[in-house]
C-alpha cells in the first residue's frame, strides 16, 4: 500500500533528520565558543598574575627599572686567624707490649680487656712455686758456704797466732788466707743466687709499665708463656695525653718556626672526618729535623690532654693549627664573595645605590669571615644576599635581613612574590660571575 502513497508522504522523516544534523552543528559551535571564553579568561588572569607577564607589559608586571632588593654589610677591620689544614692520625703518647720476663704457666689474668691500668698495677701472675725451690736451694748454699767461711776465718786466726810464736811456716798461714778469700768468694756468689731467685719470684707477677688502656688479652690462663713470645700477654697504650702526627707542605714550614719561636705555644685543633666537629685542643710539640724529599713535607707532632677519650689511637682526624694572627684587616662575610669571569670579586654599593663589580684579592678564611687583601676598604658596602640577579650599574634598594627572612603578614600578593624572588641571591655567587 506505501507504493501507491505520494511522494509527499515521506517528507516529515526527512524535515527531522535535517533538523537533528542542524541542531547537532549549534551544539558544537556553542561547545566551542565556551571552552573559548575559558581559554581566554584563563589567559587574561594569567597575565594579571604578577611575574608571569611579559617584562614592560599588563599592569601585573615587574618594573624592569625598579630598584633590585639586596642585603649589604659594611667592609670593617679587625683581627684574623691564620690556619693551616693538615690530615693527621692519632697516636699513643707511649706503647708498650707486655712481655713476661720468666717462662712458666699462666695462673691468673688481672685485668678486664680496655681497662685503664696504672703504672704497677698487677695484670698476671706466673706460677711461683719454681722460683720458690729455686730461692730454697740458693738459701741452702749459702748457710753451707757461711759455715765453710767461718771455720777458715777461725783456723787462720789460730794460724796467725802458731807463726807469732814461730810454731808453723808462714806458707801455711798464706794458705788458709787464699781458703777465706776462696770462702768469701762463694759466699759472694750465694747471695747473688739468692737475689736472682728473689727477682724471679718478682717477675712472677706481671705488672703494669706504664699508666695507659689495656687492648685485649693475647694469652689465656693456664697456658705455658715464654719471655720469646712475639705477641706477649697484652698490649698497653696511654690515651692521656695523647699525640697526633700530621704532616705540612715545606711551604709552611717558615711560619710554624716563626711562632714556636716567639715562645708563645702553636695551638692545635682536632677535627672529626667531616672537619664540622672539634674532637679536642692542644698545642704543638715538636717538628721533625728534617723534610720527606719523596713528598715535600714535613711531620708534626701535637699533644692533646684527651681527658674525655675522644681521640682513639690510629683514628684520622681534620687538623687545624694556628701559625699567625693578622691585625687591622679588611673583613667581609664570606657571602658576599662571588666568583666568575672577573674572578673572585664583590659587588660594591655606591652611595647612588647603584652597584659596581669589584675584583678582590682574598687572604684569610676563618668560619664566616674572609680577608680581603685588596680592592676593598673599610665602610664599603657589599652585597652579601640577593646578587644572583645583579650587573654592573644596577639599581638596588638596600633592606633589613631580618625582615626579609621574617614571613609577611600583610601587604599584596607581589610584594610577597618580590621577597620570595629577592631570597634566593644566597645561593647564587656563581650564577652571578656569568
Amino acid at each position: 500500500m506505501n507504493d501507491i502513497l505520494p511522494p509527499e508522504a515521506n517528507a516529515p522523516t526527512a524535515v527531522r533528520a535535517e533538523a537533528t544534523r542542524r541542531f547537532n552543528w549549534r551544539l558544537l559551535l556553542a561547545a566551542l565558543l565556551v571552552i573559548a571564553i575559558v581559554a581566554g579568561a584563563i589567559g587574561w588572569f594569567w597575565l594579571r598574575t604578577p611575574g608571569n607577564a611579559p617584562a614592560g607589559k599588563g599592569r601585573g608586571g615587574p618594573d624592569p627599572n625598579a630598584p633590585l632588593p639586596v642585603v649589604a654589610a659594611p667592609a670593617r677591620k679587625g683581627s684574623i686567624d691564620v690556619y693551616i689544614d693538615a690530615l693527621g692520625t692519632v697516636t699513643p703518647r707511649n706503647t708498650v707490649v707486655v712481655h713476661t720476663r720468666v717462662d712458666g704457666q699462666l695462673m691468673s689474668v688481672a685485668f678486664r680487656e680496655g681497662q685503664i691500668v696504672k703504672s704497677g698495677d698487677l695484670l698476671a701472675e706466673i706460677d711461683p712455686r719454681p722460683f720458690e725451690v729455686m730461692l730454697t736451694q740458693a738459701s741452702g748454699t749459702m748457710a753451707h758456704d757461711q759455715a765453710l767461711l767461718k771455720n777458715a776465718q777461725i783456723d787462720l786466726e789460730r794460724y796467725r797466732t802458731l807463726l807469732k810464736e814461730d810454731s808453723i811456716a808462714s806458707q801455711q798461714v798464706d794458705t788458709q788466707e787464699a781458703l777465706v778469700r776462696q770462702y768469701q768468694g762463694q759466699v759472694e756468689t750465694d747471695q747473688g743466687a739468692i737475689d736472682n731467685a728473689k727477682l724471679q719470684l718478682v717477675y712472677s707477677r706481671v705488672t703494669a709499665p706504664i699508666t695507659g688502656r689495656v687492648g685485649l688479652r693475647q694469652v689465656d690462663p693456664g697456658n705455658i708463656v715464654h719471655a720469646a713470645d712475639t705477641n706477649g700477654l697484652v698490649t698497653i697504650t696511654q690515651e692521656q695525653p695523647i699525640t697526633v702526627n700530621y704532616p705540612v707542605a715545606e711551604d709552611d714550614v717558615p711560619r710554624v718556626v716563626k711562632r714556636m719561636q716567639t715562645g708563645q705555644q702553636v695551638v692545635v685543633e682536632a677535627f672529626d672526618r667531616s672537619g664540622t666537629n672539634k674532637l679536642a685542643t692542644g698545642h704543638l710539640l715538636t717538628i721533625d729535623n728534617q723534610i720527606d724529599t719523596t713528598t715535600g713535607t714535613v711531620k708534626l707532632k701535637a699533644e692533646f690532654p684527651n681527658q674525655d677519650g675522644a681521640l682513639f689511637p690510629n683514628q684520622f682526624v681534620n687538623v687545624r693549627m694556628l701559625v699567625e694572627t693578622r691585625q687591622d684587616a679588611i673583613l667581609v662575610p664570606s657571602a658576599a664573595i662571588q666568583r666568575g669571569a672577573p674572578g673572585t670579586f664583590v659587588f660594591l654599593v655606591k652611595p647612588d645605590q647603584s652597584v659596581a663589580v669589584a675584583p678582590v684579592k682574598l687572604g684569610a678564611v676563618e668560619g664566616e669571615t674572609t680577608q680581603v687583601q685588596s680592592g676593598l676598604e673599610a665602610g664599603n658596602m657589599v652585597v652579601v644576599d640577593g646578587a644572583d640577579k645583579l650587573r654592573e650599574g644596577a639599581k638596588v634598594e638596600l633592606i633589613d635581613p631580618n625582615a626579609r627572612n621574617a614571613a609577611p603578614t600583610k601587604g599584596t600578593r607581589k610584594g610577597s612574590a618580590g621577597a620570595a624572588k629577592s631570597s634566593g641571591g644566597s645561593s647564587g655567587p656563581a650564577k652571578s660571575g656569568g
